[in-house]
């Protein structure tokens, strides 16, 4: 008569849930790890760090409402392109309003020219 063993299977075999599964369920869930550190010299805080950390897909994530890599210039070819062109109109509006004061300052230097 043989005993059926309790012992777990190690990892790898078996029926056990691989790591790709494991990921794909995290993933497809999302896990959110959330800590802060804080330290004190006699009752005076000194320094405080706040760690969050959310691991999902991007799906997962917009669904969530998290989608701040599409606004960031570093990591968006679409938002770098909507930054340069916030900035190059900012930069010609600038533009438009330093081209009056230039003409007058040089209509200001002709007629002291003509003046002496």
């Amino acid at each position: 008569m043989t005993m059926a063993s309790r012992m777990p299977e190690p990892y790898g075999q078996g029926s056990g849930a691989n790591l790709a599964d494991i990921l794909e369920r995290v993933l497809d869930k999302g896990v959110v790890i959330a800590g802060d550190i804080r330290i004190n010299l006699l009752d005076i805080e000194l320094l405080t760090i706040k760690l969050r950390l959310i691991v999902a897909s991007v799906d997962k994530a917009k669904e969530m409402g998290i989608d701040w890599w599409e606004d960031d210039p570093a990591l968006s070819s679409r938002a770098r392109r909507n930054e340069l062109a916030r900035e190059n109109a900012e930069l010609r509006e600038r533009l438009e309003r330093l081209q009056p004061l230039e003409e007058a300052l040089a209509e200001r230097e002709r007629e002291e020219e003509d003046r002496s």
